[in-house]
């Protein structure tokens, strides 16, 4: 997994206040808001949330919202965001410091790419998830996902470091997860980067739903409320017995362990 330092947190967010970054971040999160469906109040978890971006969008948008990061520096710019607005914890995707069926809503948004186990990954959102998951990932069979790949072998970028994806990979690692999920998925982000300051009306009239070739693809499946109980890891008997040598009533005596 890439942890990323003070200067790799900083860089998205500058990014993001370029006239480029501003088209490309509202016209994901219109895509998102559009597949995961979010309602006023639902509890959200953001799985990688970085410094915060996301997490913000979807408090604004009604969510109680929750993050989940392994990077302190990612951490300390989204408490500086958010303040007491979130709840914001320290942890590796693969192993979530969350109950089983907490969150309404459990988001991975390009993050996934920096991951060491992603079907792992996957798994665990799958487990603390009561109502829908959606993962955004960076598509290899996209113009911009080849401009990067090649930025990459030419100079330091954080995109030679990151896992590209098909939209084939992740419904395979999906279904292998959650055997028969209902998956919605499309993409967005068509066009070159150096068209975001001019072209943005043809990014517009390209269709997104079941579309594998923009940049940014998109994901959604609901997950079955799992309720669970203590008697579902119970395994072994144990014989019980009275103090002093009392009987014990039957509906006592033999518990399992």
């Amino acid at each position: 997994m890439i942890i990323f330092n003070e200067k790799m947190a900083g860089s998205y967010d500058e990014w993001v206040q370029t006239s480029a970054g501003r088209y490309i971040d509202r016209r994901e999160k219109e895509f998102i808001l559009s597949l995961v469906a979010q309602k006023e109040g639902e509890r959200l978890l953001d799985v990688g949330c970085g410094t915060g971006n996301h997490l913000l969008f979807f408090r604004r948008n009604g969510c109680d919202v929750t993050g989940l990061e392994p990077s302190s520096s990612m951490l300390d710019i989204a408490r500086k965001k958010l303040g007491q607005r979130a709840e914001l914890r320290m942890g590796k995707a693969e192993d979530m410091p969350f109950s089983d069926n907490e969150f309404d809503i459990v988001t991975i948004i390009t993050s996934l790419e920096f991951m060491d186990d992603c079907e792992k990954a996957i798994c665990e959102a799958i487990r603390v998830c009561r109502g829908r998951v959606f993962i955004g990932v960076l598509n290899k069979y996209s113009i911009i996902g080849a401009q990067r790949r090649v930025k990459g072998i030419f100079s330091q970028s954080t995109y030679n470091r990151a896992r590209f994806f098909s939209i084939g990979e992740m419904k395979y690692m999906i279904r292998k997860a959650l055997s028969g999920a209902d998956i919605r998925w499309g993409s967005v982000i068509f066009l070159p980067l150096g068209c975001y300051s001019s072209a943005v009306g043809l990014e517009e009239i390209i269709p997104v739903n079941r579309n594998p070739f923009g940049a940014f693809l998109g994901l959604s499946f609901p997950v079955v409320f799992s309720h669970k109980t203590i008697q579902d890891v119970i395994k072994s008997r144990v014989m019980v017995e009275a103090k002093g040598g009392r009987k014990v009533s039957s509906a006592v005596r033999e518990i399992k362990k």
